[in-house]
């Protein structure tokens, strides 16, 4: 396994009210999960170095509830916050989903882990109550700051391999 920089996440917009974010990883699944599912683990990649991160809350259960906190390095402080509706691990996770800046604008999220031939495909589905919301995000800056992430997500898998 190699870290890569080459790799970059694919935004699309298959609906009026969804993104669909797709990225693949030269590291096995069950680390990658591990990154999104472990506090320690998220908050190493989350800051996407932009931020630091100050708060990590998660409850990985069904029920359970998730928030993700941090302070830009602009000063702006926000989170994003939401509770596990679906926990399959090493498979999926189902998730609603609200930035502190737009409590109005409760999204569900959908993140798959696949595995085939050593790599892992992630997609990240959101699904938005409204076209409005949904372009909200995109405009928001989210595709550069979720590829850094990514990135870094990689990076570390390769040192827990």
């Amino acid at each position: 396994m190699t870290a890569t920089n080459d790799r970059r996440a694919t935004v699309t917009t298959p609906s009026d009210t969804r993104i669909l974010i797709t990225r693949e990883f030269d590291a096995p699944r069950e680390l990658v999960y591990r990154a999104f599912t472990t506090p320690e683990l998220l908050r190493r990649w989350w800051h996407a170095n932009r931020a630091e991160v100050t708060g990590i809350e998660m409850d990985v259960r069904v029920g359970g509830a998730w928030r993700w906190a941090a302070k830009a390095f602009n000063g702006y402080e926000f989170a994003f916050y939401g509770e596990y509706q679906e926990v399959v691990p090493d498979e999926r996770l189902v998730t609603t989903e609200t930035f502190s800046g737009a409590p109005d604008a409760q999204a569900l999220t959908t993140t798959t882990f696949t595995e085939k031939d050593g790599l892992t495909y992630l997609e990240i589905l959101v699904e938005h109550q409204t076209k409005a919301n949904r372009d909200m995000q995109l405009q928001s800056g989210m595709e550069d700051g979720l590829d850094d992430a990514l990135t870094l997500l990689e990076q570390l898998a390769h040192e827990q391999a």
